[in-house]
C-alpha cells in the first residue's frame, strides 16, 4: 500500500468523523478505508485513532500527524488548482487602482490592451492619488510608485522609476544651481503631495523637508510651475523626461538621486493567486519594462 493512500484515508476519516463517510467521499468501501488506516498505523508504529462503537477520536500522536497531513493534502490540491488556473481563461470582475496621471498615460492603455486579449473580463479602472485599501474597497490590484511601505500585501516590481530635482533655465538665471542638499534651504521649493524630498547620501536614504510659496497636489500643475520658473521641483521621470530633453528644465543634485524606487503592482496575499491577477501583472511587467 502507498503511504499516501493511507494518509488520504486517515485525513478523510478525521475530517468526516466516520469510516463510512470517508469511504463515500473516496468512493471505496468502509472496510477498505479501515484497512488503509490500520496499515498506515503499522507503518508508523503508533496508533492514530481510538476506535469505539460510537465514535472515533485522535490519539495525541494522531492529532499531530493529522495537522501535518492535512497541510500536505491541501498543498497538493492547491497545486492542482493553480495548474488548472493556468489552463483556463481569466474571467469575472477585475478592479484596478492607480495614481491619476500615471494611470491615464501608461496603465490604462495597457489594461485596455489586456482587455482586448481577454474580453470576458469585467474591467473596472479607478484613478486616484490616495492610497486605497485593497481588500476593504474591493480592488484586485493597485499600481503604486516610489518606495513601498511595509504591509501584508504582495508586491511585484514592474519597472524602475527615477526622480529629478529640476528647475527652469529662467529660474537658474535668478538663483545659483544647488550643489549640496543643504543649499535647498535657500531655494523656493515647489511642494507637491509630500513636503519632503527623497535622496540618497552615502548609500543611505535621506528625506529633506522643503518649503516654498507654491503647493499643489497635481503632478502636471507642479511640472507647469517648474517650467515657468517659479522654483525647484522634485518630479518623477514620466513627468520630467520630455521637458529635460527639450531643455525646458535642467536637472540638479543628480549625485544624490535616490535609486531604490520603482513602479509596483500590489495585491492581497491569497493562498492561491487567481489567473486574472497573475496574467495582468505579468502583462504589465513585460510591457512597462519595454
Amino acid at each position: 500500500m502507498s503511504r499516501w493512500d493511507g494518509i488520504e484515508a486517515f485525513v478523510a476519516v478525521v475530517r468526516l468523523g466516520t469510516f463510512s463517510r470517508a469511504a463515500a467521499s473516496l468512493k471505496v468501501s468502509s472496510s477498505h478505508v479501515s484497512r488503509q488506516v490500520s496499515q498506515l498505523e503499522q507503518q508508523l508504529g503508533t496508533p492514530l485513532l481510538y476506535r469505539t462503537t460510537r465514535q472515533i477520536r485522535l490519539t495525541d500522536g494522531g492529532a499531530i500527524y493529522f495537522e501535518h497531513c492535512r497541510a500536505l493534502l491541501d498543498g497538493f490540491r492547491e497545486a492542482e488548482d493553480a495548474l488548472n488556473a493556468l489552463q483556463t481563461q481569466p474571467q469575472g470582475r477585475l478592479a484596478l487602482s492607480c495614481a491619476t496621471t500615471f494611470g491615464e498615460r501608461f496603465i490604462a492603455p495597457l489594461v485596455n490592451d489586456f482587455h482586448c486579449r481577454y474580453p470576458q473580463l469585467d474591467v473596472h479602472l479607478h484613478f486616484t492619488n490616495r492610497t486605497v485599501e485593497l481588500i476593504d474597497e474591493g480592488f484586485d490590484v493597485a499600481i503604486r510608485m516610489g518606495v513601498l511601505k511595509d504591509s501584508s500585501l504582495l508586491a511585484r516590481r514592474l519597472c524602475d522609476r527615477r526622480e529629478y530635482v529640476v528647475g527652469s533655465p529662467a529660474y537658474f538665471q535668478r538663483m545659483p544651481a544647488p550643489h549640496s542638499l543643504s543649499e535647498l534651504a535657500h531655494h523656493n521649493c515647489l511642494v507637491g503631495s509630500r513636503d519632503s524630498w527623497l535622496f540618497q547620501v552615502d548609500g543611505r536614504r535621506r528625506e529633506i523637508k522643503v518649503s516654498g510659496n507654491w503647493r499643489g497636489n497635481s503632478g502636471p500643475a507642479l511640472l507647469d510651475a517648474a517650467r515657468k520658473g517659479l522654483g525647484l521641483a522634485q518630479l518623477p521621470d514620466y513627468y520630467a523626461d520630455e521637458a529635460l530633453a527639450r531643455g525646458d528644465l535642467v536637472s540638479v543634485l543628480d549625485r544624490y538621486q535616490f535609486t531604490d524606487t520603482a513602479v509596483w503592482a500590489v495585491y492581497p496575499r491569497h493562498r492561491q493567486l487567481s489567473s486574472k491577477i497573475r496574467l495582468l501583472v505579468d502583462f504589465l511587467a513585460q510591457r512597462l519594462s519595454e
